[in-house]
């Protein structure tokens, strides 16, 4: 394969990092490569554990990545300035994905292979140099979750890089053969995540390490998955052909009861992990790696060499964390006025802000306005609403040496630093909003209302150039000063693959599937835990002030006494919103035609309020990503075999 060359086999992309026994965090040096022999000796063996971490940064920040796992959802579609990367991604007449779309298809496949064969090579040889078995578990474990990526996104995949079934290869191998889905289950994903259940620590050996509770998360997740592939619902078909029939001769309904146990037993034993007490306190910036992230890329903001990429000016790209950046729209381009007549110069009063309210615009992907509309339908009693998208856009203009005490904003009122220069407003409030045509005196097409300073926009009038921003990945750094910081800097964060939380949502969905439930823990009783902290208020970032309500009785009595599927999706889309995940969720139950077949929003078009809806064609065979065309290049096998390897559809 090509993509299974001797240097990417071996080494990990451009960092290879080594432990440091004197912190309690992973610390890391640069290395090129790995050579075999490396993996002879401790050393070597630590570095290429630790390498497996350094791994996730080329995939979970990605931006790329990240849009392949949102946009043409019911969570996101393509925004004013997306290129064809993410208008092909939303499947609505933009283009069709194809094996040589950059849409993010093929980041998963270029760096899961190399970590696979880098994990089998700290597995062959940790025995004989004494490596524990809490450490070998590392390595299965990253194993296993590399392979649950590659079997969910393209089907069956191969085992067997050139040296033999899970066998660690230094040698490029040009022809390939794909695995079934079950095998890949049977041999790779189980045997792997169960022997690191087992030996892995109750408490990671450094601050985001993995535990034996990221373990079992992920092998109930996995659970869960294959359940729902041999059941089937939808007829979606598979690739490499094969039976819906397991392979240990277990049916579905077996798979999702140990969902169910796995799932539940990690909530009943969560050591150190566990519910942050709002949702808030989760996502927000200054609570970074608190006890509820299990599983996460992690960053820094202390140097450029660890971080691989600029602090400054990121280019977009490698191990660059740019995700947030895609559903950022432009709102520097609000403009306020030195007249009160809002004649004039315009004044741009939101710059842009190294902080977790703004950040770096791109503009490449929007939320429709079925989000506001039905998935976040409850604005009041949920704080998940409030505490994912930022809504209000504050004047900021002191940060960048502008001494001017107040500007004029909406109705030709004043507006001073800190004060609302633009707000989207829920169309629930009955606000009469007046538009002007084009994009008008806010010059981004917002309106006004009687007696406020703010422009507005209804959230039914959200587009493809103006809409909220999201939040809860968004720029978060501690060296701005009293100035605007580096916005343009690689977000320096980790980013979270998992929390706590999803293991009452995987056990939910288990129970929903038939899995017999635990006294306390019903599906509706475990989403519940979710709903009572959802109503539970830290903080309300619309109104910049510290919030103590508590609607929880509110959001356990909106539960309904029977949940479905779709409940459970919904509810994952409140909890989850943006994070990067929806398309799995869609496609592992079946739901994607379903749910984000269709959706609402106006155009790329300032001043264009009126949403149209958009029909996407979801077809059958887009349950599956087409394998990407470098590596069917780099084969050496007939046209016919290549052929055959790719994903039919593509």
């Amino acid at each position: 394969m090509k993509h299974i060359n001797l240097k990417t086999i071996i080494g990990t992309v451009i960092l290879t990092l080594f432990l440091v026994a004197c912190s309690d965090i992973l610390e890391e040096q640069p290395r090129s490569l790995f050579e075999p022999g490396f993996f002879k000796t401790e050393q070597g063996v630590n570095g290429g554990l630790t390498s497996l971490y350094a791994h996730l940064r080329y995939m979970y920040g990605n931006a790329y990545y990240y849009n392949s796992g949102v946009t043409g959802t019911d969570e996101a579609t393509w925004a004013q300035s997306a290129d064809a990367n993410f208008k092909v991604m939303d499947i609505s007449g933009q283009g069709n994905i194809t094996p040589t779309t950059d849409g993010g298809i093929g980041t998963l496949w270029s760096n899961a292979f190399p970590a696979i064969n880098t994990a089998s090579g700290i597995i062959e040889n940790a025995t004989a140099v004494g490596l524990k078995a809490s450490l070998i578990a590392e390595a299965r474990f990253f194993r296993a979750f590399d392979y649950f990526q590659l079997v969910q996104t393209y089907g069956g995949v191969p085992l067997d890089m050139g040296a033999g079934e899970l066998k660690f290869n230094t040698t490029p191998s040009r022809t390939s053969v794909r695995n079934t889905v079950p095998e890949v289950y049977k041999n790779a994903i189980f045997p792997d995540l169960l022997a690191a259940v087992n030996d892995l620590p109750d408490a990671g050996r450094f601050t985001g390490t993995v535990t034996k509770t990221v373990a079992r998360l992920f092998l109930a997740k996995a659970y869960l998955t294959y359940g729902w592939w041999l059941q089937n619902p939808n007829n979606i078909p598979t690739y490499p052909a094969s039976d819906r029939t397991d392979l240990d001769g277990h049916n579905a309904a077996w798979y999702f009861q140990q969902a169910y146990d796995v799932a539940t037993t990690a909530i009943d034993n969560p050591g150190a992990y566990g519910l942050m007490p709002t949702f808030y306190e989760v996502n927000v910036g200054t609570n970074d790696r608190n006890k509820e992230i299990l599983f996460y890329a992690d960053r820094t903001e202390a140097s450029e060499k660890y971080l691989g990429s600029s602090l400054t000016y990121a280019g977009g790209g490698g191990p660059d964390n740019f995700a947030c950046w895609m559903m950022t729209w432009n709102y520097t381009e609000i403009r306020s006025y030195k007249a009160a007549d809002l004649s004039g110069s315009a004044v741009s009063t939101v710059l842009r802000e190294a902080s977790q309210d703004l950040g770096r615009p791109w503009t490449r992907m929007a939320p429709p306005a079925n989000v506001f509309e039905t998935t976040f339908a409850n604005k009041t009693d949920d704080s998940r609403y409030d505490g994912t998208f930022t809504t209000v856009y504050r004047g900021n203009w002191p940060k960048n040496n502008d001494k001017t005490e107040f500007y004029y904003g909406a109705n030709g009122l004043k507006v001073y630093p800190g004060d609302a220069i633009l707000s989207f407003l829920p169309d629930e409030l009955g606000t009469p909003i007046t538009y002007t045509t084009g994009a008008g005196k806010s010059n981004v097409g917002a309106g006004t209302t009687p007696g406020r300073a703010d422009f507005v926009v209804a959230l039914s009038g959200t587009s493809r150039v103006t809409y909220p921003g999201t939040w809860k990945l968004s720029t978060y750094r501690t060296n701005n000063g009293i100035g605007l910081g580096d916005p343009n800097g690689a977000i320096t964060r980790p980013f979270p693959i998992a929390k706590f939380s999803e293991l009452y949502f995987i056990a939910a969905e288990a129970a929903v599937k038939g899995a017999t439930t635990k006294a306390g823990k019903s599906a509706r009783e475990l989403i519940n835990v979710i709903r009572t902290r959802a109503g539970k208020w830290k903080f309300d970032r619309a109104k910049n002030v510290a919030k103590t309500t508590d609607n929880s009785a509110a959001m356990v009595a909106a539960t309904p006494a029977t949940l479905d599927i779709n409940y459970i999706l919904a509810e994952r889309s409140r909890e989850y919103y943006g994070e990067g995940f929806r398309w799995f969720d869609l496609a592992r139950t079946q739901k994607w035609g379903e749910v984000a077949g269709t959706y609402k929003i106006a155009s790329v078009n300032k001043g264009d309020h009126t949403a149209v809806t958009v029909t996407r064609s979801i077809q059958p065979n887009l349950y599956l990503r087409p394998i990407p065309q470098g590596q069917l290049d780099g084969m050496e096998m007939t046209a016919e075999e290549k052929a055959a390897y790719q994903n039919p559809g593509y």
